[in-house]
């Protein structure tokens, strides 16, 4: 057996403070002050008398609802895209590429911008502003109830 082979128990650190240590005459608490005293503590919240976290929060204020808006779609796209007696669905909109997948998971709502001559009937999932409902309507289309 060699020397470097023995298993020696580990010394455990002696914890020193105060002026018996050798951590110095302050024990790492620095020089005078509130943080220094023994019983003295300050709010953890405190930020040197800066306005907190917390007050500049409360100046951010507004509000962001969780639900996502509804994806637009334009008459004037539909009238392009689409032909005269044509069913418009969710799923007829995502192959015209007028969508994307992620966006019909969002919710779709048609909107009057533009015109339209052509009869399309709307699928019931499918939100229309009164105006654009109007307008298919007076086209001659329908609109799925």
């Amino acid at each position: 057996m060699q020397i470097h082979q023995l298993d020696t128990k580990k010394r455990k650190a002696k914890k020193t403070i105060g002026r018996g240590g050798k951590r110095g005459t302050y024990s790492g608490k620095g020089n005078k002050g509130q943080k220094a005293r023994s019983g003295g503590s300050m709010d953890p919240l405190f930020e040197g008398g800066r306005s907190s976290l917390i007050e500049r929060l409360k100046k951010v204020r507004g509000f962001k609802s969780i639900r996502s808006k509804k994806t637009i779609v334009k008459l004037e796209v539909l009238e392009g895209k689409f032909k005269d007696g044509d069913k418009i669905t969710p799923q007829s909109l995502l192959e015209a590429k007028i969508v994307d997948k992620n966006e019909v998971a969002k919710g779709i709502k048609i909107l009057s911008t533009g015109s339209i001559t052509k009869k399309l009937v709307i699928d019931k999932g499918i939100l229309l502003s009164k105006s654009a409902k109007d307008a298919i309507i007076k086209a001659g289309g329908e609109i799925a109830e």
